[in-house]
């Protein structure tokens, strides 16, 4: 993993090696302050040199200036290389999240993603930044300090820095328990981030079922959840802080008692300790106190972003789509669609489909039929090779689907839901979102011919009007007609229309149906469909049950059997006549 880490590094070599430099000399400017100090108490002071006081001042006084603007250099460019490793981590977890596969987006929730390439990523961040620096001149400091201490007394030197080992013994043992509370405070967090962005999404559902207060109840859960993990985490912090805290104030009491016992036995001899360097040691022990309590408390934001990079890692390291790599780029196809004993399962042990088998000839129209839950959907995923089949093959003219590259597949195949996704924006991006490189012209053409060229023009900024974020400030028809434009821009050779008019009044739907028959012309489509009114005219209506295929047939042809298809639309028959 810290290979991995230090390869962020690489892109900022420069910068964080004059930041380090920065460091050092922070490092050796802090040094000066104890060494001035003993000289004047042993030299200037006794000696009564006042004018080489004003000077070493004034000398202190430039250094602390230089200080200063290192220190500034540090704290801004230092962040700056952790901000640009941060924007790249999240570039690479975004074009990861890109390539990842529906299965993947199945089983975790949007918010806890988000909160990994968030709060996950701002921890990694600052440990980049604070990290290098912290040891850098922490182990500068220890080092310095270590040799300038010897320089005034070796075996009180020798005293105080034996407690060492004690601290890296109670660092060690504080660690572990530190990065199980920060992890699990980590995932209290996500799933808050998981249940806010499903409760503010569905904020109009809430309101219009009067739920507000369950949905606080939801939140409180994992509220309580991140209140106890972050307690967990506080109270291992709070043991490995006090404890750590506790032996460097040991420091101070074993150099004021050695360093008064050195003192004492020294009292009528020549073993060069005297009071000034008494003084002096007792100042400068803050030089290795000082970075041995910057790194206790580095070792907090240490968990937190080692925490993050690794939750980071997840799911870098998750596998992603897979082609064949054999794989081949198509221009375009003609549309033929065979399914040839395909079988799907979601699971090991649930199976969705079951031996389907069908063809549909160029440019023929296919209906799929059945109760919710059979597996027409499922159909519609696997053609674009969103999952792959457990058992058979499905072909496209001949070749078989995983013998071509996803873009290429996917390119040639449009697709129109009855969830419309709309990205927040004007009505222009979205429509574009079907061919990027299209001409202004292309996009009304398209918009016309998918009947909503009208209803823009009225709006007050027409293409380029903002419709929020999904859409939220069109209807559900004007949603459907913006994306059957943009498959109009597409112009795919294949058309999968899954239950696009089933949530619209019948008015719209008789608008949309005829932008959609208008779409349908001279491609390959699949249509579900729940209202079977609206493919009686389908070349081929195959009905679909617990992942089987009972029946197939045109619609005058089935009814004639009297079989499943019969008693579906009998039911839809009887119940418009009950409406009407």
């Amino acid at each position: 993993m810290l290979k991995r880490f230090i390869q962020y590094y690489k892109p900022h070599r420069l910068m964080l090696f004059f930041d380090l430099l920065a460091s050092l000399f922070i490092s050796i400017i802090g040094l000066t302050y104890p060494m001035i100090t003993r000289y004047m108490l042993k030299d200037l002071i006794p000696n009564l040199k006042y004018d080489m006081i004003i000077y070493f001042g004034i000398l202190l006084f430039v250094l602390y200036i230089i200080r200063m603007v290192l220190r500034f250099f540090v704290q801004y460019y230092g962040h700056v290389i952790g901000v640009k490793m941060q924007a790249q981590m999240r570039r690479d977890l975004f074009v990861k999240l890109q390539k990842l596969p529906y299965s993947y987006y199945d089983n975790h929730e949007t918010g806890k993603i988000m909160s990994r390439m968030t709060n996950d990523l701002m921890d990694v961040s600052e440990l980049a930044h604070h990290g290098p620096e912290n040891f850098f001149i922490c182990g500068v400091m220890v080092i310095g300090s270590f040799i300038y201490l010897c320089t005034i007394n070796v075996m009180l030197t020798l005293i105080v820095f034996a407690c060492v080992p004690l601290l890296v013994l109670v660092a060690v043992i504080m660690r572990k328990r530190m990065r199980e509370a920060f992890t699990e405070s980590r995932k209290s967090i996500a799933t808050i981030n998981g249940q806010l962005e499903s409760s503010i999404s569905g904020i109009r559902v809430t309101k219009a079922f009067n739920n507000s207060k369950k949905e606080t109840e939801k939140f409180e859960v994992g509220n309580s959840d991140y209140v106890k993990a972050r307690s967990k985490a506080y109270k291992a912090m709070g043991q490995f802080s006090s404890s750590t805290s506790f032996i460097t104030d040991i420091f101070n009491v074993i150099c004021l008692i050695a360093g008064g016992l050195i003192l004492y036995g020294s009292q009528g001899q020549n073993v060069g300790f005297d009071v000034p360097d008494y003084t002096t040691f007792i100042t400068s022990i803050g030089l290795f106190i000082s970075p041995v309590m910057t790194l206790i408390a580095f070792v907090e934001q240490y968990q937190n972003g080692v925490t993050g990079f690794s939750r980071f890692l997840e799911i870098l390291d998750e596998p992603v789509e897979k082609e064949n790599d054999n794989a081949v780029d198509i221009d375009a196809f003609e549309g033929k669609i065979e399914f040839k004993n395909v079988s799907f399962s979601y699971t090991d042990d649930i199976g969705v489909l079951e031996n389907i088998n069908f063809t549909i000839e160029k440019g023929k129209t296919v209906a799929l039929v059945g109760p919710s839950g059979g597996g027409k959907t499922t159909i519609c995923h696997l053609l674009p090779n969103f999952y792959k089949v457990t058992e058979g093959e499905i072909l496209i003219d001949g070749m078989n689907i995983n013998d071509v590259t996803f873009y290429s597949l996917r390119q040639n195949i449009g697709i129109v839901q009855q969830d419309v996704f709309l990205f927040n924006g004007t009505v222009l991006d979205n429509i574009l979102y079907g061919r990027l490189d299209a001409t202004f012209e292309e996009v009304v053409e398209a918009a016309k011919r998918a009947n909503i060229y009208d209803y823009i023009m009225d709006m007050p900024d027409g293409f380029l009007t903002e419709i929020g974020e999904r859409g939220v400030r069109l209807s559900g028809g004007q949603k459907q007609r913006l994306s059957i434009a943009r498959v109009f821009l597409k112009n795919p050779a294949i058309l999968i229309l899954d239950e696009a008019t089933s949530a619209l009044d019948n008015a719209t739907e008789i608008l949309i149906q005829n932008a959609l028959d208008e779409l349908c012309k001279g491609r390959t489509t699949i249509v579900v469909a729940h209202r079977l009114s609206t493919i009686k005219n389908a070349d081929e209506i195959i009905v679909i049950s617990d992942g089987k295929i009972l029946e197939k047939g045109s619609h005058d042809e089935l009814l004639e059997q009297k079989g499943e298809y019969y008693n579906l639309y009998s039911m839809q028959f009887r119940h418009n006549q009950f409406l009407g």
